[in-house]
C-alpha cells in the first residue's frame, strides 16, 4: 500500500511506491466457482430435496440411505442440473449400469457385506456432462462480464473517500488503485463486480480488515491498521472472492495457479521449443494524466499527444534527455499529478480533475519547470512500482557503442597521494611497530 497525502505547504509526502491496477487473483486451492443460488438439489432416487447451500445434507442422505457417493462434487459447475440429469438416467436404467460398485467387508460373512456405488467422471457420460456444465457456466460468466463492460448506468461511491462514480465500472476500480493503492485486479478480469464491491463494503462496514480479516473497535483504528500494515488488499486465502475472477472459470476443476503452474511445467519440459511463435504479453501502460490504458506503447504515446497534447518524444529530443533523466521526468510528473499539483507552476489543487483542467487551459502541458526541480535523485525511484511506461524509455544515442557513452558519463577520480609521506609517518601500523621494539 502506498501512503500519500498532499500537505498544505506543498511538501512531497509519498512514503511508499504506488501501484497501478494489475491482475491480482489470489487463490491457493480449488475455487468454489458457483455463485450462491436458490436452486434445490433433488435426490437421485427419492423425493428428498435440499437448498443448494445445504448440499452436504443431501450428499449425506445419498450415502446413508442409498449408498451412493458422488466423486469431486466441488468440481461440478452446476450441481442442481447435474443431479436432475442423473435422476432421469437412473429412472431409465439401473444404477449398476453407470456406477462402480464398492463392496465393504469383502472378506467377512456375506450377510455383513454391503454394496456402495461411486458416480464419477471415469464414466465417459459423466465426464461429458461435467464438461458441458462447465462450458455452459463459462459462457454465462463471459456474457455477464460483457454486460458489465457495456453497462453505462453504473453508480457507486468510493469505499475510501466517498467520491462518486458513474458510467463504467473501470473508472471506480482504477481510482481506488491509483488514489488509494487498493487494487482488486484489472476491470476486464472481474465479473459480478457489484456483488464483489458489496462484499468488500460490508466487511469495511463491519470494521473488518480486508486482508487479515481481523475486526477492530472503530473506523479510525481499522484505517490506521490497514495503512500501517499495508493491508489495503484482499485476503489471499478467502475462497469467497474466487467467483469474482473470470480466470477461475476457464478450466474444469482448476484455479488460476494450477493452470499457470501446468503452463510453466510445459515450458520447462519442452526442450525443443525454438520460441519462433512467441508473442509478448501486452504491457498495459497507463497514461500520465488519466486512467486510460493501452496494450502497446505506440497507442499510449498517441493517446497522450491527441488527448492531452503531451509529446514525450519531442521533449526528449528538445532537451536531449538521457535515459535516467527521462525516468526522473516521468516519475516527477506522475507524482505531481497524483498529488493534484501542476508540475509546471507548482500550484496546488483540490483534485486531479482540477489540476488537469488548469494544465490544459494555462498551456502548461509541455512547459516543464527548471531542470533542477525534477532532475533529482529521489525521482530515480518509481512513483508507481509497476509503471510499464518506464520500460520503454531509451537514450537518444542508443546506437552508439557502450564504451563511448560510458567514457563521457563516468568521471575518473585520481587517487590522492599528495600526503603519502605524512600518511606513512602517522600510520597506525608504524606506531604498532615502534611499540613492539622493532
Amino acid at each position: 500500500m502506498a501512503v500519500s497525502d498532499r500537505s498544505r505547504d506543498g511538501q512531497d509526502t509519498i512514503l511508499e511506491p504506488l501501484c497501478f491496477p494489475e491482475q491480482t487473483v489470489n487463490s491457493s486451492s480449488t475455487p468454489s466457482q458457483q455463485c450462491p443460488r436458490s436452486d434445490l438439489l433433488v435426490c437421485l432416487f427419492c423425493s428428498e430435496s435440499t437448498p443448494l447451500l445445504q448440499k452436504d445434507v443431501l450428499l449425506k442422505h445419498l450415502l446413508m440411505e442409498h449408498k451412493l457417493v458422488i466423486a469431486d462434487v466441488k468440481l461440478i459447475a452446476d450441481l442442481p442440473k447435474y443431479m436432475l440429469y442423473w435422476k432421469g438416467r437412473f429412472l431409465e436404467q439401473p444404477v449398476t449400469d453407470f456406477c462402480s460398485v464398492i463392496k465393504t467387508n469383502s472378506t467377512g460373512p456375506v450377510e455383513k457385506q454391503e454394496d456402495y456405488f461411486l458416480l464419477c467422471d471415469v464414466l465417459p457420460e459423466d465426464r461429458i456432462l461435467r464438461e458441458r456444465l462447465q462450458q455452459k457456466r463459462l459462457e454465462e460468466v463471459l456474457e455477464q462480464q460483457q454486460k458489465e463492460r457495456d453497462d453505462s448506468n453504473f453508480h457507486r461511491l468510493c469505499m475510501f473517500c466517498s467520491e462518486e462514480f458513474t458510467g463504467n465500472r473501470s473508472s471506480l476500480l482504477n481510482h481506488m488503485a491509483r488514489e488509494h493503492s487498493f487494487s482488486i485486479g484489472l476491470p476486464d478480469n472481474i465479473v459480478y463486480c457489484n456483488e464483489f464491491l458489496d462484499t468488500l463494503q460490508r466487511k469495511l462496514d463491519n470494521l473488518q480488515c480486508l486482508y487479515c480479516e481481523k475486526t477492530f473497535r472503530d473506523k479510525t483504528t481499522l484505517k490506521d491498521h490497514m495503512r500501517k500494515k499495508t493491508h489495503r488488499r484482499i485476503s489471499a486465502n478467502n475462497r469467497e472472492y474466487d467467483r469474482f475472477y473470470v480466470i477461475n472459470y476457464l478450466e474444469l476443476g482448476k484455479n488460476w495457479e494450477e493452470v499457470q503452474s501446468e503452463d510453466d511445467r510445459e515450458l520447462v519440459d519442452d526442450e525443443n521449443d525454438d520460441w519462433s511463435d512467441w508473442q509478448a504479453h501486452p504491457v498495459s501502460a497507463v497514461c500520465l494524466f488519466c486512467d486510460h490504458q493501452s496494450e502497446t506503447m505506440d497507442q499510449i504515446y498517441t493517446h497522450m499527444k491527441e488527448a492531452h497534447r503531451f509529446d514525450l518524444h519531442n521533449l526528449k529530443t528538445e532537451l536531449n534527455l538521457k535515459f535516467y533523466q527521462q525516468v526522473k521526468l516521468v516519475n516527477f510528473i506522475r507524482r505531481q499529478i497524483h498529488q493534484s499539483r501542476c508540475y509546471s507552476c507548482q500550484e496546488n489543487f483540490d483534485s486531479r480533475a482540477d489540476v488537469l483542467h488548469h494544465i490544459m487551459t494555462e498551456g502548461h502541458v509541455m512547459k516543464l519547470p527548471e531542470m533542477p526541480v525534477w532532475d533529482q535523485p529521489q525521482y530515480y525511484f518509481p512513483t508507481y512500482e509497476n509503471d510499464a511506461l518506464l520500460c520503454t524509455l531509451s537514450d537518444n544515442d542508443e546506437d552508439e557503442s557502450d564504451e563511448t557513452n560510458h567514457s563521457e558519463d563516468i568521471p575518473v577520480i585520481a587517487e590522492d597521494i599528495s600526503n603519502l609521506r605524512v600518511l606513512k609517518q602517522t600510520s597506525v601500523l608504524n606506531q604498532l611497530l615502534k611499540n613492539s621494539g622493532r
